[in-house]
């Protein structure tokens, strides 16, 4: 059965509900200031690490090699991705393998402002970033920046080290999604990117292993909104844009979008907008 929007006449009323943890020092504004240049550390063989009691917070982000790290009692296994962020205070223990050394990139920092109540260390201390190659792309970007030594490659530097930050706490407190989830994430940025497809809810189900209703129920879940309200949702979306964007007709953007009934399409843009296509097209030949 095709999937094409219905007359639906009411619009989704919750959404996704979703724990947020929002990190004390972004909640201050709390920047970072480097205390040491950003910098990669591959070691040697006969490498293991006891510094004595931390003064500043260090960034510890492992890209390659294999080790272990102990901390007050805990241990991690270090492999790439595997990144940490000590306290002042801290006294952590490293070792690796000799046959496969540890490559770590990071730096000594601390608050612009002073140290914010929370630290900067997300909970747990450590975390598994799955994205490696956007770890080692901004970790390129803050060394190299920094490096050129201006006032903006130091200002740049700085941003890469609290999108690193940033990274890492989302990373500890929103979990990798399983197979399913991962699935109805990838539909839904499909349909999102490509609203005027004609989509089937039989072959979205299909793909995710799942039953037609089975399938409609995590979905809604996962998204927010049952899958035809919310490709009704992204083609509106789209069709605002076109419309105020561009010199498509009213007529030409619904049939890009999927719609074969121009007054069907009509009274839906309406209803999710609260004025009509014609109007917003209008509005933009008024200011041609």
């Amino acid at each position: 059965m095709a999937f094409v929007p219905s007359s639906e006449q009411s619009r989704s009323t919750h959404g996704l509900d979703a724990l947020t943890h929002t990190p004390q020092w972004l909640a201050e504004r709390t920047g970072v200031r480097l205390v040491t240049a950003p910098t990669y550390w591959r070691c040697e063989p006969s490498w293991s690490w006891h510094p004595p009691p931390l003064e500043d917070h260090v960034l510890w982000c492992v890209l390659g090699g294999v080790g272990h790290l102990a901390l007050a009692g805990r241990t991690q296994a270090l492999s790439a991705g595997v990144c940490c962020v000590f306290a002042p205070g801290d006294e952590p223990v490293a070792a690796h393998d000799p046959q496969r050394p540890l490559l770590v990139f990071g730096m000594r920092f601390t608050g612009a402002g002073g140290a914010p109540a929370g630290g900067f260390a997300p909970p747990g201390q450590w975390c598994q970033v799955r994205d490696t190659s956007l770890l080692r792309g901004l970790a390129r970007r803050c060394e190299t920046t920094h490096r050129r030594g201006d006032d903006f490659g130091a200002h740049h530097a700085r941003l890469c080290v609290e999108q690193i930050l940033a990274l890492l706490w989302d990373e500890a407190v929103h979990p990798e999604a399983g197979p399913v989830d991962a699935l109805l994430d990838e539909i839904g940025q499909e349909i999102r990117s490509d609203p005027g497809r004609r989509w089937s809810v039989g072959e979205l189900a299909a793909r995710t292993g799942l039953s037609r209703a089975q399938f409609t129920r995590r979905f809604t879940a996962r998204v927010g909104s049952p899958p035809a309200r919310y490709l009704i949702q992204q083609r509106v979306s789209r069709a605002r844009q076109l419309l105020g964007e561009t010199d498509m007709t009213v007529t030409q953007v619904a049939a890009a979008l999927g719609y074969t009934d121009l007054a069907h399409f009509s009274r839906q843009y309406k209803q999710y907008t609260a004025t009509s296509p014609g109007r917003v097209r209008s509005q933009r030949q008024g200011h041609d």
